[in-house]
């Protein structure tokens, strides 16, 4: 509507009309700014899913959950498999159920460990669901809608891409809100923030680096980029507090540690506040994300400035200290000791030694006054008590320190201090996600193995050949893994009269499934019936296309821009276990849900067994000569 009005008082030359659009303009402008307003209160306010217990520390900021609408797979998986897979669809219902039971528990999974690997589960058997029912060059029919976590624009795509983006998304969203909610006043609560913070990062990361063009907002790589470094800047806060949380004593080495902790605690979050305000994500990132990470910058900065103050003025020169170690530490604490200075000398004398320490506390005040103005510029964060608390009780130690020290002649003996070297004894990095880890069984693995039964093959529909061994003869061999083909064909055998061909795949042998049964597994079948006439079903591979990238259109509501989603599919060659067994497969009720028991009618009808076409005779060399490790004669 806004993008109407504007495209509008560009081309309008009355100045009636034109006035009359300025006046439609700026009542949606404002009912957007109140729209957003309201959004951020309820999906991306700071003071969410922060830890219940009273705690004196600065909260950290948690990501909102992405929202979706309802999906019905049920008509169109039975379609495809009808169409696709010649079988009758209604003998997945129980599978189609389970798959929108799971996604129906993903929309509000717990916040923890189970609620983490619901989504990666969820995620992981979107692949299989990709590569089953989801063809390269045709649209399924299926339209997914998310809605974006930070503006609320909802974006629709006919693409299971946006749906596994999606899902990402909020496996960081819940990385993030589990590092907020840890107890930051225990070692084993900050060592768990740390770690889902990292998590939450490497998520981010992933998804960033795996669907480079998504059409949400929220998922765009300049706002995942930012969205990392909040996620490694909170790991790096969480590293500092348990650092902290035993105590900081007024000892020289502890002192230079922990100002060098806070000054890098203060350098990321001065990096990722240059972030949040670059162009366009400074459109759309939070006003209370970019004050906070701004105040946040300050703070620490002014904490590096305060613990380096403390070291230099209560500093005293003993019998049996160690010099040396003093002198090289205080060396590494600055890159360059202000003009005149000498770290020995610094440390011997003891006026110097107040002098710089001064200045120091000069600037943790000035850091400090700024971290307060930023916070009081903000109507969310002067909301959060505790962090108005913190500030003001930093800002008020710094000021009685200083006051305490301060001498007449402090302005005719001004040094100028010099920032504070970041360092950190554990420098956090991205976790990437471990899919590996989680075992998921394919829900319509009764389908057969992927490396054959996938969207993207085409072959014959099931073929009934019926044959007996002739004087214990077969008239061919098997090769291959699950599902075994049909090898070295004898033209006039019964089965190759019957129309078997070469290279057709064995899917059912007497109404027995073969399609995931070994050649060993086969050849016992087949020897079990004797002479007796055997029925076996086959099929025959018609091409193998390609992958290629898939492409398709963006609908989204009041974006100025459409995007497309492409990426690559999936080789699921290499993923399939081609020994493995169907095993009886196991219900969802852990997730609480009722099945979605549709009944809806297929569209479709069974297609008709194909005839054989007869077989050109060609001589056959002795199938004994040719025998080898892959293949079995009967």
């Amino acid at each position: 509507m806004r993008t109407g009005a504007e495209n509008l008082l560009k081309v309008a030359t009355n100045p009636k009309v034109r006035e009359q659009v300025r006046l439609e303009l700026s009542f949606v402008n404002s009912d957007l700014q109140m729209l957003k307003e309201e959004l951020e209160g309820l999906n991306i306010s700071v003071g969410v899913y922060q830890n219940t217990e009273e705690a004196f520390t600065i909260p950290l900021i948690p990501l909102g959950l992405k929202e979706t609408k309802d999906v019905d797979f049920s008509v169109v998986l039975k379609d495809f498999i009808l169409e696709h897979y010649s079988e009758d669809g209604y003998l997945y219902e129980d599978e189609i159920a389970d798959l929108m039971d799971l996604r129906q528990a993903c929309r509000t999974p717990s916040r923890d460990e189970a609620g983490v690997e619901l989504l990666m589960t969820y995620f992981i058997q979107l692949g299989f669901v990709e590569s089953r029912f989801f063809p390269p060059t045709r649209q399924m029919g299926l339209l997914f809608t998310w809605y974006d976590s930070l503006t609320g624009v909802p974006v629709s795509q006919q693409n299971l891409l946006l749906e596994k983006a999606s899902v990402l998304f909020n496996t960081g969203a819940l990385y993030t809100q589990i590092g907020t909610r840890c107890d930051r006043q225990t070692q084993a609560g900050l060592e768990s923030a740390i770690d889902a913070f990292q998590r939450a990062a490497g998520v981010l990361n992933y998804l960033k680096e795996t669907f480079t063009h998504t059409p949400s907002y929220d998922m765009s790589p300049a706002m995942l980029s930012v969205l990392v470094k909040m996620m490694l800047a909170q790991a790096q806060e969480s590293v500092f507090e348990k650092i902290s949380l035993p105590g900081i004593r007024n000892e020289f080495f502890m002192l230079v540690k922990v100002a060098q902790e806070a000054a890098k605690v203060g350098e990321v979050y001065q990096q990722l506040h240059a972030a949040m305000s670059q162009v366009p994500v400074k459109e759309n990132i939070p006003y209370s994300w970019a004050s906070l990470a701004c105040v946040k910058g300050h703070h620490y900065s002014a904490l590096a400035h305060y613990f380096t103050a403390i070291l230099l003025i209560d500093h005293q020169v003993k019998p049996g200290t160690d010099l040396d170690h003093q002198e090289k530490c205080l060396s590494q604490l600055y890159d360059r000791m202000p003009e005149g200075l000498t770290p020995l000398a610094t440390l011997k004398n003891d006026q110097q030694r107040r002098q710089l320490g001064k200045s120091h506390l000069r600037r943790a005040m000035t850091h400090h006054e700024e971290s307060v103005r930023e916070a009081s510029l903000c109507k969310k964060l002067r909301s959060i008590e505790v962090l108005q608390k913190v500030l003001c009780a930093a800002q008020e130690r710094s000021r009685l320190t200083y006051a305490q020290h301060q001498e007449d002649d402090d302005l005719l003996n001004l040094i100028d201090a010099p920032s504070v070297v970041a360092k950190t004894e554990q420098e956090v990095d991205i976790i990437l996600p471990q899919f590996s880890k989680l075992t998921v069984t394919d829900f319509f693995q009764k389908l057969g193995p992927l490396s054959v039964f996938s969207a993207n093959k085409r072959w014959t529909p099931p073929r009934s050949i019926c044959f007996t061994a002739e004087e214990g003869d077969l008239g061919f061999t098997l090769r291959g893994n699950a599902p075994v083909q049909v090898h070295f064909l004898d033209p006039y055998c019964s089965a190759s009269v019957a129309g078997a061909r070469e290279g057709d795949y064995i899917v059912s042998i007497q109404l027995v499934d073969c399609k995931w049964l070994t050649v060993s597994e086969v050849m016992k079948l087949l020897k079990s019936f004797g002479e007796d006439e055997i029925e076996m079903k086959v099929v025959s591979l018609l091409d193998s296309t390609s992958s290629m990238h898939n492409k398709s259109a963006t609908y989204s509501v009041g974006m100025q821009k459409t995007y497309s989603m492409i990426c690559l599919a999936i080789d699921d060659d290499d993923k399939t276990d081609k020994t493995k067994k169907i095993s009886k497969k196991l219900s969802f009720l852990s997730w609480g849900t009722n099945k979605n028991r549709q009944k809806s009618a297929s569209t479709l009808c069974l297609p008709s067994v194909g005839v054989a076409r007869p077989q050109v005779k060609k001589k056959l060399p002795s199938p004994f000569s040719l025998l080898n490790s892959d293949s079995s004669l009967y």
